[in-house]
């Protein structure tokens, strides 16, 4: 099964369907760890930005979303949308594996999200909020950030998305499609 994860889309229905034209359609499952229409007042509001025709492109979506409710993301921006926005985390095992997603505003350190995801005894551990896209193994866990297409705050300013199978995960540039990081699920 091929799963995109996103997160921090912040309303940008630009960024959305290019990540969805060229990747997420082709998966059977998207994760979205949080900040889903709102831009958020210490964010500058992003090209594209059209958080009511986001709403409409997520709600007529056929890939099932799974999504986790950021600190950005309000009742009202709840309200628009027909898939449930998951507060602290959503949960899901995909793949044979267990796959915990939250925003990562209540988990912000990697020793509380480590406690957290050994806690629950998830193999991959997806969060967002830095708009900085990360892969990293601690231990049997793997954490993935899978940074913003909308509002990146990488050092290079790439905008980001993650995809994963069976077999591994990778971060790749949603604009030149260059895969950024890669790593095996299992060692």
């Amino acid at each position: 099964m091929k799963i995109g994860i996103i997160s921090d889309t912040h309303g940008s229905a630009t960024a959305w369907s290019m990540a969805y034209e060229k990747y997420l359609m082709h998966t059977e499952q998207i994760l979205h760890a949080g900040d889903v229409l709102y831009h958020g007042p210490r964010n500058q509001i992003s090209d594209g930005y059209g958080p009511s025709r986001l709403a409409a492109e997520l709600n007529a979506c056929p890939v099932p979303i799974l999504a986790a409710r950021g600190n950005c993301d309000s009742e009202v921006d709840a309200s628009v949308l027909e898939m449930p926005l998951a507060s602290p985390y959503a949960f899901a095992v995909l793949n044979g594996r267990r796959v915990l997603v939250t925003h990562g505003h209540f988990t912000e350190t990697r020793e509380e999200q480590y406690a957290l995801a050994e806690k629950l005894k998830a193999d991959i551990f997806v969060s967002g909020h830095t708009h900085i896209s990360l892969l990293e193994r601690r231990g049997s866990i793997v954490f993935v950030n899978p940074g913003s297409p909308s509002l990146s705050k990488r050092s290079d300013g790439r905008s980001t998305l993650a995809l994963m199978d069976e077999r591994e995960i990778s971060v790749i540039d949603i604009y030149t499609g260059e895969v950024l990081d890669k790593m095996l699920l299992s060692e």
